[in-house]
């Protein structure tokens, strides 16, 4: 074991996830606002732990299972080079780092937001356990952490949360999981080994059925977000709707990559290496950046 594999447990690439915590700021008009972007950071830090956390469970619960996967063989307690001990162990620090963070907030934000960081944790900790071999309420509890994630961004800065921004967050989140678990079908059909406990209750055709209809529902519900009267009044422009361009394309580039090269299994990794995904964002986070703050 080594400072390097207990970073690997810990997963930081996956902590860009965590920028959900700012979106609430960015959208309020409120990114330049020194000691609100430091409440933020706080907030972002402490999903940061809890996700680590969770992680760290995740692995310990399923090292078995990540041996027979041709990736997940080379995670640090699959592969042998963290034991289940230490795992346990970095999973109770990293909690309490996540719960205690908050405190660093002038009340009753803190309050608020340990309370936030406690439902994510407690949740996830029952989707490790035995939630996630729950068909459909696998990718819902995924979702629903995306939602806490703007949740305590809010929390924390004192900032109110739109409903539109709790459908939108809801929206993507679960359907990047359901293209994530279209990913596990395709690796069960090539080599017959199950790398989730209800893969059964799943095929490509029910994904392919249910990525469409929530990327739909998804799209339409922007739209009507980008036009409604209290957005137009709220950003002083009626331009917003320019921004679904952006989310048009980007979502059809994803489901190319999910259905024609077949590489939705990680989302971070596509956010992280596709250019088309990355330029769609940025395009996306400066047309409303001009919109909010020009």
């Amino acid at each position: 074991m080594n400072i390097a594999s207990i970073i690997r447990l810990c997963r930081p690439t996956q902590w860009v996830k965590n920028l959900f915590v700012m979106l609430p700021l960015f959208f309020s008009g409120n990114i330049f606002d020194l000691q609100l972007v430091g409440c933020a950071l706080v907030a972002f830090a402490a999903f940061c732990m809890a996700s680590s956390a969770i992680y760290c469970l995740n692995d310990y619960m399923d090292a078995d299972a990540d041996r027979q996967h041709p990736e997940k063989c080379h995670r640090p307690v699959a592969s042998g080079e963290v034991g289940k001990a230490t795992c346990i162990f970095l999973m109770s620090a990293l909690s309490v780092a996540a719960l205690a963070l908050p405190w660093l907030l002038s009340s009753p934000a803190s309050l608020y937001s340990t309370c936030v960081v406690g439902t994510y944790l407690v949740m996830n900790y029952a989707y490790c356990l035995k939630l996630k071999r729950i068909a459909l309420i696998d990718v819902v509890i995924i979702s629903i952490g995306f939602v806490l994630r703007v949740a305590i961004g809010g929390t924390s800065t004192g900032i109110f949360i739109s409903h539109w921004i709790i459908i939108m967050t809801f929206l993507l989140a679960l359907f990047l999981s359901l293209s994530k678990r279209r990913d596990d079908i395709l690796l069960y059909n090539r080599t017959g080994k199950k790398m989730r406990h209800n893969i059964d209750s799943y095929n490509l055709d029910f994904m392919s059925q249910a990525t469409t209809l929530v990327a739909t529902v998804m799209l339409v519900s922007y739209i009507m977000y980008t036009v409604s009267p209290e957005v137009v009044a709220r950003f002083s422009s009626n331009l917003v709707y320019i921004t679904s361009l952006f989310v048009l394309i980007g979502l059809l580039r994803y489901i190319q990559l999910a259905v024609v090269f077949t590489s939705s299994g990680s989302p971070t990794r596509i956010l992280i290496h596709d250019r088309f995904v990355q330029a769609s964002l940025l395009g996306w986070v400066v047309t409303f950046a001009l919109i909010i703050y020009f």
